[in-house]
């Protein structure tokens, strides 16, 4: 501003750097939150892997899908729980650094803060003692004029032989002022430009850091996105192992009493003597062949189907 008592300018500033210092605890407070929330569904889905049974009685391939299903379930619920701390730690980095720059720039503002204050009260004192020269520039005027019309009385020849010892004391005074002014002045405008380079400084760093800060943040969500598919990735490949007839042949196995068929029940004639003379022969147990060939499984409309689900790629 061209009024030397007007901060104008540097109060613009110094605003617009407080907003920014704003602007980082806001997102700063956004990463607190996130790190709340991801913590919390971390845990709830390690809870629900260890404590909602899921196929607890299936048996082979399938029971080791099953038991890797929960194992990386709760592997992604430990991903979201160190994702919850690595937020925090970020946004900790984000409330040092803001912290960082405040305390360096209120060293700025402090020197900044005398030094208008300083040329606020000489500028005060300045114009103070112009306002004299000027009043006693006005008097001697007045004297001399009632001298020359003869209007002056004797009484007023004392006040009129000092005027000239006292406007040469007032202007003397008066340019010490003016040169003192000029001293402070172009000291506040060096200080206020080096003020105006540290805080351009300052806010090319936070716009720097906010902007790193924001794309490594989502660099985090990515990584965590890509290594939860991972984990996910695991289980699709263990259902690739799963075989429907390595299951039926480990539970036949497994449950199995025997490879024969119960014999046939032979009638005995109790009553008829003759006859049970030659009890007839039980026929040898004939052993149970294997049944035909597993059917093969359908899916009603609507229901997912495994043999659709190809040509998937990780990312």
């Amino acid at each position: 501003s061209t009024d030397l008592m007007s901060t104008v300018g540097y109060d613009s500033i110094i605003q617009h750097l407080n907003d920014g210092r704003k602007n980082c605890k806001e997102f700063e407070d956004f990463l607190k939150e996130r790190a709340i929330i991801e913590e919390k569904y971390g845990k709830e889905l390690i809870n629900l892997s260890k404590k909602k049974p899921c196929g607890q009685m299936e048996l082979n391939t399938l029971k080791r899908s099953l038991d890797l299903f929960k194992q990386q379930i709760d592997n992604v619920g430990q991903g979201h729980i160190q994702l919850a701390q690595t937020l925090r730690e970020e946004a900790k980095k984000m409330e040092d650094f803001r912290e960082k720059q405040k305390l360096h720039r209120k060293k700025i503002e402090l020197i900044m803060e005398a030094i208008h204050k300083n040329r606020n009260l000489q500028y005060k004192k300045t114009m103070e003692v112009k306002q004299i020269c000027c009043c006693f520039l006005t008097y001697g005027l007045t004297l001399l004029t009632c001298t020359c019309t003869g209007r002056l009385s004797h009484q007023g020849l004392p006040p009129l032989l000092q005027l000239p010892i006292l406007i040469s004391s007032a202007d003397r005074s008066y340019q010490q002022n003016v040169t003192t002014l000029e001293k402070i002045r172009e000291e506040w405008q060096k200080e206020h430009i080096k003020a105006c380079e540290f805080f351009e400084t300052q806010e090319c760093e936070r716009i720097n850091y906010f902007r790193n800060a924001l794309w490594l943040h989502v660099n985090q969500l990515s990584q965590d996105c890509v290594q939860n598919d991972e984990k996910y990735e695991e289980i699709r490949k263990s259902l690739e192992m799963c075989s429907i007839e390595k299951d039926i042949d480990f539970f036949v196995n497994l449950r199995k009493t025997g490879s024969l068929a119960p014999a046939p029940v032979v009638y005995e004639n109790y009553y008829n003597t003759q006859r049970n003379a030659t009890p007839v022969r039980s026929p040898v147990p004939v052993p149970i062949s294997r049944r035909g060939p597993l059917p093969t499984p359908t899916s009603a409309p609507g229901e997912p189907d495994y043999a659709t689900v190809d040509g998937y790629s990780l990312i």
